[in-house]
């Protein structure tokens, strides 16, 4: 084995052991011990944050924030790395203090200069975007530990009246448009609840444990699939416009059947309380749908219709004076028309 290829893997030999003794090296790479000092002497000076503790059961340390082995990404990998950088890009926080403009700074570096003018372009054509948001969550790097040592947190939680102290275990942490998201059981209400992060302003990690009930993605899974409590059925005709507008709205797409490209139509099971917030939106898509079902949604729709139609006769009734006025000043002479 060449001496480059052996520094190479004993780079990463030391990075995986973090503890070991010049004795191990020698074990395991078949060399002396004297050549296994002067090897791991070589890798410090190359950058690898070695530290020796004398006595009997001293050997080698690695730092606790060392730095890892060099990587050789071909072309196409490099590209994918500044591609899920742009997934991030939007968010004001990220958990571990992820640097992603130093990350970014030292992959570019090592590119060639064509690859570097590819990646340069990137940011013109494609972006994962979110709307930018100003609130931080400060907190995130402490729920993520808290919910991989099952530990409960205490946290002060702005609400919809007052800042409430709640006593949660979290099971981990998501984003979501903007904003990141805490599913964590509740102890007081004894019932998993959703929190922002960026409304919890401060926060306490106990030390009583907790036995975790799901991991967070079967929460997601479930979350997206739980029966409403008082289902209402949903059926509603779509034109070519109606499909378009619907398949935008991830609470609606799974659901969309295309009987061809001009029409389809949406037949799915909704909660009663969703109603309000259904009607809104098909209201406002006109006749580029037609609700069947429910009868309470196509009541709701109707009335809304009958409000729009007061409020734009109100509306002419209040100007009609103003124009009679208008049209007997034209009649006198008094307004010159062109």
């Amino acid at each position: 084995m060449s001496k480059a290829k052996l520094l190479f893997d004993l780079i990463l030999y030391v990075n995986a052991k973090r503890s070991f003794t010049a004795q191990d090296v020698a074990n395991d790479f078949g060399i002396s011990v004297r050549t296994a000092h002067r090897y791991l002497t070589d890798i410090a000076d190359m950058g690898v944050p070695l530290y020796t503790e004398p006595g009997r059961s001293g050997g080698y340390r690695v730092l606790p924030n060392r730095t890892l082995p060099p990587i050789m990404f071909n072309e196409e990998e490099a590209f994918a790395i500044f591609f899920a950088f742009q997934a991030l890009k939007y968010y004001q926080s990220l958990p571990f203090d992820i640097h992603i403009d130093s990350v970014s700074r030292k992959l570019y570096a090592s590119l060639p200069d064509d690859t570097k003018r590819k990646i340069d372009g990137l940011d013109s054509v494609i972006t994962f975007w979110n709307q930018k948001r100003t609130v931080p969550s400060p907190f995130l790097k402490e729920i993520i530990e808290a919910a991989a040592a099952h530990r409960l947190l205490k946290i002060e939680y702005v609400s919809k009246l007052e800042n409430t102290v709640r006593e949660v275990a979290p099971i981990g942490i998501y984003a979501s448009e903007g904003f990141w998201y805490m599913p964590a059981f509740d102890q007081a209400h004894g019932e998993i609840r959703l929190f922002r992060t960026d409304r919890i302003v401060s926060m306490e990690q106990t030390e009583q444990a907790f036995e975790p009930q799901m991991e967070l993605p079967d929460w997601l899974n479930r979350s997206t699939a739980l029966t409403p409590e008082s289902p209402v059925r949903l059926y509603v005709e779509l034109t070519r416009e109606g499909l378009r507008q619907c398949r935008s709205q991830p609470w609606l797409e799974p659901y969309i059947v295309e009987v061809s490209p001009d029409e389809g139509y949406i037949e799915s099971v909704i909660d009663q309380r969703e109603l309000e917030f259904v009607t809104g939106y098909f209201f406002q898509l006109g006749t580029a749908v037609k609700v069947i079902e429910p009868r309470e949604l196509v009541d709701g729709i109707r009335e809304q219709a009958r409000c729009m139609r007061r409020f734009q006769s109100n509306r002419e009734e209040a100007a009609a004076p103003c124009v009679r006025t208008q049209i007997s000043r034209r009649r006198k002479g008094f307004v010159k028309v062109s």
